[in-house]
Formats: structure tokens, C-alpha cells, sequence
């Protein structure tokens, strides 16, 4: 028994080294001093892929086309919505442009289907693909070209500070951030040439036209769920450089409406983001439950667990476990003392585990936006 608490006492210290270096290491979006682009900088096509986004898409493009950035085109492909979503955007701001998309095509997810045909019409030096609930905030274009300049980056992944309000989105949300700043050195991810060593958020990706097409584009990712992160891996396999930074308040992003909505979506993603192998899904369920919940009920059983060191043992797990939370709570701009509540998060993910698991066993797949998305 002494083999556990020493494990979850490891695993919690090499998270905690690795959480301390990229924090200190990650890049941050800063806004430029001169926030406005002159007619020598490069041009950037904005692609905003959407369905059914009329509750969102009219603030998006016109925060959009209020940035000073003026070399630039906006895109928005509107995929067969149902709720106006085209005209809202057109009547939002006059210099978007919306594109009508084609039947989703056999073996394409929408979003990719989406996101192809917008490269299809793009002009600019620069892609970059944006959803349409994110939120630019004033001189976040320019914080983000400025940024991909700087790093010379082929692609550059941004990830949104996260707006999360019901208690489902604030005790599950954070965890992809904390999965980020915990799990990948970010030296790694930036200078390793393995493509396993590579993450990336589609809700803001920058490339180069030339990068994105030596990837293949959306169109070598046609099937994936997880696509975002499969074409930062294809960057990589291809020699090319990966930069991932933080949206540092810049840029922002309600990623769910609600907690129903984020239970659902990221049961949608969970299996997806570990290479749809099951085993792999509750293995990572299971180490998580040991870290960050295992703890909790050592400390509460007292003297009754024939393990040596309590209470200093078990409240010292605790203690880590609560702080590797808070801390990427912290940098990532997310409410710290949720931290405390890390055992309801870790139980609510077992959850999702457990309902991806299903779908994928009774439906071969899960249905989101009203399509059955299925797997690979």
C-alpha cells in the first residue's frame, strides 16, 4: 500500500516543476505600442467557421472589424445554419464577407469541411481560424501578428482566456488549461521535433499560407475531431515551427453556454483528445481520480487506512493537488479558489469519461450541433 501515496506523491511533484516552468515560460499576448498596421504589413484572412452561431456572431465580427489592423479580410462561412447566422454577420459589419458552404462531404467533420473551404477563397499571407464565440478584444490582432512576427512562427496557437459563469463551465473548463500549463513543457512543444509533443486550441490558429499548406491543410485532417491539435502535429512532422501562447485577457472566449453545454462538449472531445483509444481514456481517468480525489478521502479516513504519515502525508497531497490547480487557475486567468473544489472537477470528468464511452459504444459516435459526429 505505501506504493501508492508514494506514486501520487511523485506524479504531484513533477506536475507541480512542470506547471512552475511554463508559467514562467509561456508566451503571453501583449499589445503592440503601435497597435495599427501600415500598408507594408502582412495580410491577414480572418476564417470564421459557424453554424447556427446567431446568438454570437454579430458581436464577433464586429469586435473584428473594429480592430486597427487594416490589412486584413474578414470570412465568415456560413455551414447550412438554421437560425440566420449568414445575415447576422453580414448586417454586423459591412467589410465582412460571407461565404455560403457546400454539402458536408463523406468522411469530413463540419468544422474541418468549414474551415477547407474558407482557405479555398483566402487571399491573405496569413490564415488565421478563428470561432465564431471568441472575442477580440481592441489590438488583439495586432497583439497576435505582432507575436507570430516576433517567433517566426509557422503556426502560432492561441488559447482564449476562457469566460466560464455556471458552475458546470467553471469546474470543468479550467481543466484544459491546467492539461496544458501541467501536462507539456512547453520547450518541448516549441523546440522538440517529436509532433507528439505538440497541442494547439483551434479557437484561434495562425499559420503561415505556405506552413499550412505543407500540412495539408484541413483537408489531411478531414476526419478528426481533435483537429486542431492533429495539424499542430503535422506542423511539427513537417519541420516546421510550433508556438503556442496564452490570450492573456486579448483574447476571450465563452468555449459553452452553460453547464449541460459543457458536459456535453467536452464529452464530445475527451475520447478524441487521447487518440480515440479507450484504455488510454480511463487509465488518464483513473491516475487523475488517484491525484486529485484519493487524497481527500486518505485525510477524511483518519487512522483507519493502515498507511504511515498521517495527517501530514495525505494533507500534503491535498495541498499539492489544490495548488497545481490554483496556480494555472492563476495564469490563465480563472477564479483560484475554485481549486479547492479540484475533487468535484475530477469527479465530474470521470463522468464525461464515462459518457463519451458509452456514446461511442451504443451511437459510434456523439451528436453535436445536431450531426452525429463519429470517430475515425
Amino acid at each position: 500500500m505505501i506504493v501508492l501515496p508514494i506514486f501520487v506523491s511523485a506524479a504531484l511533484v513533477t506536475l507541480l516543476a512542470i506547471t512552475y516552468n511554463n508559467v514562467r515560460r509561456f508566451l503571453r499576448l501583449q499589445a503592440p505600442v503601435n497597435g495599427s498596421a501600415g500598408d507594408t504589413a502582412p495580410c491577414v484572412s480572418i476564417l470564421i467557421p459557424a453554424r447556427n452561431e446567431a446568438a454570437v456572431i454579430g458581436e464577433s465580427v464586429q469586435l473584428l472589424s473594429a480592430q486597427g489592423y487594416s490589412q486584413r479580410e474578414i470570412m465568415v462561412l456560413d455551414d447550412n445554419s438554421e437560425d440566420g447566422t449568414g445575415s447576422i454577420a453580414q448586417q454586423a459589419a459591412g467589410d465582412v464577407r460571407v461565404l455560403t458552404g457546400s454539402p458536408l462531404p463523406a468522411g469530413w467533420m463540419g468544422k474541418n469541411w468549414a474551415c477547407h473551404q474558407l482557405a479555398q477563397h483566402a487571399q491573405g499571407d496569413i490564415l488565421l481560424f478563428t470561432d465564431a464565440d471568441v472575442r477580440w478584444q481592441p489590438g488583439a490582432l495586432a497583439a497576435v501578428v505582432d507575436l507570430f512576427d516576433r517567433t517566426e512562427a509557422d503556426l502560432l496557437t492561441v488559447w482564449p482566456t476562457q469566460i466560464t459563469v455556471s458552475w458546470g463551465e467553471r469546474l470543468t473548463v479550467p481543466l484544459i488549461a491546467m492539461t496544458v500549463l501541467a501536462y507539456l513543457p512547453v520547450q518541448l512543444a516549441h523546440d522538440f521535433y517529436h509532433p507528439l509533443a505538440a497541442a494547439a486550441n483551434g479557437q484561434c490558429m495562425v499559420f503561415r499560407r505556405a506552413a499550412y499548406a505543407a500540412a495539408g491543410g484541413h483537408a489531411a485532417v478531414r476526419g478528426e475531431i481533435v483537429e486542431d491539435v492533429r495539424l499542430a502535429q503535422r506542423i511539427k512532422a513537417a519541420g516546421l515551427k510550433l508556438r503556442m501562447a496564452d490570450g492573456a485577457g486579448l483574447v476571450t472566449c465563452r468555449m459553452y453556454g452553460g453547464s449541460k453545454a459543457s458536459l456535453d462538449g467536452l464529452a464530445k472531445s475527451v475520447l478524441a483528445g487521447h487518440g480515440n483509444h479507450r484504455l488510454l481514456l480511463v487509465l488518464s481517468t483513473s491516475a487523475h481520480l488517484l491525484l486529485f480525489l484519493w487524497p481527500w478521502l486518505w485525510l477524511a479516513a483518519g487512522r483507519g487506512w493502515a498507511l504511515p504519515g498521517w495527517p501530514l502525508w495525505p494533507l500534503g497531497l491535498v495541498t499539492a493537488g489544490v495548488s497545481l490547480r490554483g496556480v494555472t487557475a492563476y495564469a490563465s486567468g480563472q477564479r483560484v479558489g475554485d481549486a479547492l473544489l479540484m475533487p468535484v472537477s475530477a469527479l465530474l470528468m470521470t463522468w464525461i469519461t464515462v459518457r463519451a464511452l458509452w456514446w461511442r459504444t451504443r451511437y459510434g459516435g456523439v451528436r453535436w450541433k445536431g450531426r452525429v459526429v463519429r470517430a475515425n
